[in-house]
C-alpha cells in the first residue's frame, strides 16, 4: 500500500511537469512551423525579386560596358535596322562593282570576255571564301561588333583605290585604234595596271568577307531567342536582312550602274567608298544600344580539339551506355546524344592522364565533353548539304557575267532610252522581291496549319528553279546565235534583250527561295554561340560556286579552243557556243538535285538533352 501510495503520489507530482512540457514542445513546433513558413516566404519573395530581375535582363547578352544588357534599353528593331544599314551599302558596293565590272574589263582594258568573267568571278567567289577569316577572327579575338567596323573601313579603301585607277589614264590601256580598214587595234592592260586594279579588287573582297559573315549574327544578337515576342521578331529580321541584301543590289544595278556608264567610273565607284563611309558613321551611333554576345571560341578550334582526342584514344572501347560518357553542361542545357560517327565518341572517355594536376577542368586537348562531340557532328551532317547547294552559286555567276555580255550584244531601247547592259540584273532582283512577297503575304497567311516551307525544302524549290532557269538559258541563247549569225558583224543585234528576262527571273526567284533557306539552315543547325563561323561556312557555297564557275570556263577553254564557230566561250560570244555551255550546267543541276535530296532524307537534325543521361544514386530512407 505504501508502495502505491507512493507511485501515485509521484505520478500526481510528475504530471503538471509533463503537462508543461507537453505546452512547451507544442509552442516551439510551432514557433519553428512559423519561423519555416517565414523563411519560405522570404525565399518565395526572394525568387519572385530574381525572377523579376530577369525578366527584363536579354539572355546571355551584355551592353556596351560589360554589364547584362536591360531588354528594355538595348537590342530590338532600332539597333537592327543599323545592321541592316550597313549590309545594304556592303551589297550597293560589292554589287554596285562586281554586276558591271565585264564590261569594263572587256570595253577599257581590253581583255578577253572568257577572262574578264573569270576575274568577276573570282573576286566574287574570293570574297565569300574570306567570310571564313572573317568568322573566325570575330568569335576568337574581335568579336562580330569590332569585326564589322574594321572590315567596312577596308572596303571603303578599297572601293576608293578602284575609283582611283578607273580615274587616272595612267593606270589603263589606251583606247583602241581603228584604221582605215576598218580593223580595230586593241593594248591589252599591261601588268601594272592589272596589280593596281587586282589589289583594288581584294581588298574589296577582304572587306565584303569580314563584314558579310558579322553581319547577319550581329543582327540576331539583338533579339533574345528564349524570350517569345522577340523570338517571332527575329524571325522576321531573317527575310527583312534579305530584303535589304535585295534592296542594295536593287540600287547597285539601276542607279549606281547608270552613273558608272553616263557620269564616270570614278564617279561610281566613288560613291560606293562615302556610302560605306556614311554607313560606319552611322553604325557608330548605335554602339550603346547594341547587345553584345560573349566570344565562345572558334569552331575550327573545338573541332580539332575533338578530332585529337578522338584519334588518341582510337583503340578504347566504347561503352554500352552512353551515360558514362565525360559532359560538362548542366542537365538539360547539353545536346543529345547520337550513334552517328561514333569513333568520336572516344574523345569524351575520360581516364586520369586527361584531368591535369590542380586543375578544374580536363585538358580539352584530350577530353571533350559530349555536347562539344556533338558539336562536331553536327557540323559533319551539315557538310553533304553545303556540298550540293554549291551548284546553284554556280549557275547565279552566269547572270552576272556572261548574261552581262549578252545583253551588250541586244537591242536594250526602251522606248528613248537605252537600258545599261549591267542593270539588267533589275530583273533578277526584281524577281527576288516579287516571290519574297508573295510566301510572306499570300502563301503562309492563307495556311492555317502550314508554316511555309521547311528550310530544306526551300533549298530544294531554289534548286528546280535553277534548272529550268539554265534550260530557258541555253534556248534563248540559241535564238540569239541564229539571229547573230544571220545579222553579220553587226554590234547591236536586231532582238530585243527582254529575251533575256525568263532565265533571270527564274534563277532570281531560286535565289530567293534557296538564300533564306540556307541562311535559316546554317545558322539554326549548327553549334551554339557559333553563328558567326556558321554563316561564313553557308557563304562558302557561294564562293565555292564561283570559283566552280572559274574553273568550268577555264576547262572548256582549253578543250574547245577559241576558234570561231567550235569554241563554246570565245574571245567573242556571237561566234561561240554558249547555248551549250548553259546546257550542261542545266545537266549538271539535275544529277546536283538527285544528291541534293539524298542528302536531305539522310540528315538528321541534332536534339537538345532534355535531361541528365547519368543514373542517379538511390535516395535513403529514414
Amino acid at each position: 500500500m505504501v508502495f502505491e501510495f507512493s507511485v501515485k503520489g509521484v505520478a500526481n507530482d510528475l504530471a503538471p511537469m509533463f503537462a508543461a512540457c507537453t505546452r512547451e514542445d507544442m509552442n516551439l513546433e510551432k514557433r519553428n512551423d512559423e519561423g519555416a513558413s517565414h523563411d519560405e516566404h522570404k525565399l518565395q519573395n526572394s525568387n519572385n525579386n530574381r525572377e523579376e530581375k530577369m525578366s527584363w535582363l536579354a539572355n546571355e547578352a551584355e551592353d556596351y560596358w560589360g554589364n547584362p544588357a536591360d531588354r528594355a534599353k538595348t537590342g530590338g528593331w532600332v539597333p537592327s535596322a543599323l545592321i541592316l544599314g550597313i549590309e545594304m551599302v556592303e551589297r550597293l558596293a560589292t554589287m554596285g562593282i562586281a554586276v558591271n565590272l565585264v564590261t569594263y574589263l572587256n570595253g577599257a582594258m581590253h581583255l578577253p570576255s572568257s577572262s574578264s568573267a573569270n576575274i568577276v568571278t573570282d573576286f566574287m567567289g574570293t570574297s565569300f571564301l574570306l567570310c571564313l577569316l572573317g568568322g573566325f577572327l570575330a568569335d576568337s579575338y574581335l568579336g562580330r561588333y569590332w569585326t564589322i567596323i574594321i572590315f567596312s573601313a577596308v572596303q571603303a579603301v578599297g572601293a576608293g583605290l578602284l575609283s582611283m585607277s578607273t580615274a587616272l589614264p595612267q593606270l589603263r590601256p589606251p583606247p583602241c585604234h581603228h584604221d582605215g580598214n576598218g580593223i580595230q587595234t586593241c593594248q591589252q592592260a599591261n601588268m601594272f595596271q592589272m596589280s593596281i586594279l587586282y589589289l583594288s579588287l581584294y581588298l574589296m573582297a577582304l572587306g565584303t568577307g569580314g563584314l558579310k559573315c558579322s553581319v547577319s549574327g550581329f543582327g540576331s544578337d539583338q533579339f533574345d531567342e528564349k524570350d517569345e515576342k522577340e523570338s517571332q521578331q527575329m524571325a522576321y529580321f531573317f527575310s527583312r536582312f534579305f530584303f535589304f541584301i535585295s534592296l542594295g543590289t536593287l540600287l547597285a544595278v539601276t542607279i549606281l550602274v547608270w552613273i558608272q556608264d553616263e557620269v564616270g567610273r570614278s564617279w561610281g565607284y566613288g560613291i560606293c567608298s562615302v556610302a560605306m563611309i556614311f554607313a560606319i558613321i552611322v553604325f557608330l551611333a548605335g554602339r550603346k544600344k547594341y547587345r553584345y554576345r560573349r566570344r565562345l571560341g572558334s569552331l575550327i578550334t573545338h573541332i580539332l580539339e575533338v578530332v585529337v582526342s578522338a584519334v588518341k584514344k582510337r583503340k578504347m572501347e566504347l561503352p554500352q551506355n552512353p551515360s558514362f560518357f565525360y559532359e560538362e553542361a548542366p542537365d538539360g542545357t547539353g545536346i543529345q546524344h547520337t550513334d552517328q560517327f561514333r569513333f568520336l565518341d572516344k574523345a569524351a572517355i575520360a581516364t586520369e592522364d586527361d584531368f591535369e594536376a590542380g586543375a578544374s577542368k580536363p585538358n580539352p586537348w584530350k577530353l571533350s565533353p559530349v555536347t562539344r562531340v556533338e558539336e562536331v557532328k553536327m557540323m559533319i551532317r551539315l557538310v553533304p548539304i553545303w556540298a550540293t547547294t554549291i551548284i546553284f552559286w554556280t549557275v547565279y555567276a552566269q547572270m552576272i557575267t556572261f548574261s552581262v555580255e549578252q545583253a551588250s550584244t541586244m537591242d536594250r531601247s526602251m522606248g528613248h532610252f537605252q537600258i545599261p547592259a549591267g542593270s539588267l540584273p533589275v530583273f533578277f532582283v526584281a524577281a527576288i522581291l516579287i516571290t519574297l512577297a508573295i510566301y510572306d503575304r499570300f502563301i503562309i497567311p492563307f495556311s492555317k496549319r502550314w508554316k511555309g516551307f521547311t528550310n530544306l525544302q526551300q533549298m530544294a524549290i531554289g534548286l528546280i528553279l535553277s534548272i529550268f532557269g539554265m534550260a530557258a538559258a541555253s534556248l534563248i541563247e540559241r535564238k540569239r546565235l541564229d539571229v547573230a549569225k544571220s545579222a553579220g558583224g553587226v554590234i547591236s543585234l536586231p532582238i530585243s534583250v527582254f529575251y533575256l528576262v525568263p532565265q533571270l527571273y527564274l534563277i532570281g526567284s531560286g535565289e530567293a527561295f534557296i538564300y533564306t533557306g540556307q541562311l535559316d539552315f546554317f545558322i539554326t543547325q549548327s553549334p551554339k554561340g557559333m553563328k558567326t563561323m556558321s554563316t561564313g561556312l553557308f557563304l562558302t557555297t557561294l564562293s565555292l560556286g564561283f570559283f566552280v564557275s572559274s574553273f568550268l570556263v577555264s576547262i572548256l577553254k582549253g578543250i574547245t579552243g577559241s576558234s570561231p564557230g567550235k569554241a563554246w566561250l570565245a574571245d567573242n560570244i556571237n561566234n561561240g557556243r554558249l547555248d551549250l555551255f548553259y546546257a550542261l550546267l542545266a545537266i549538271l543541276s539535275v544529277i546536283n538535285f538527285v544528291l541534293f535530296i539524298i542528302s536531305a532524307i539522310w540528315y538528321k537534325p541534332a536534339k537538345p538533352n532534355k535531361g541528365s543521361q547519368r543514373p542517379q544514386p538511390a535516395k535513403q530512407r529514414c
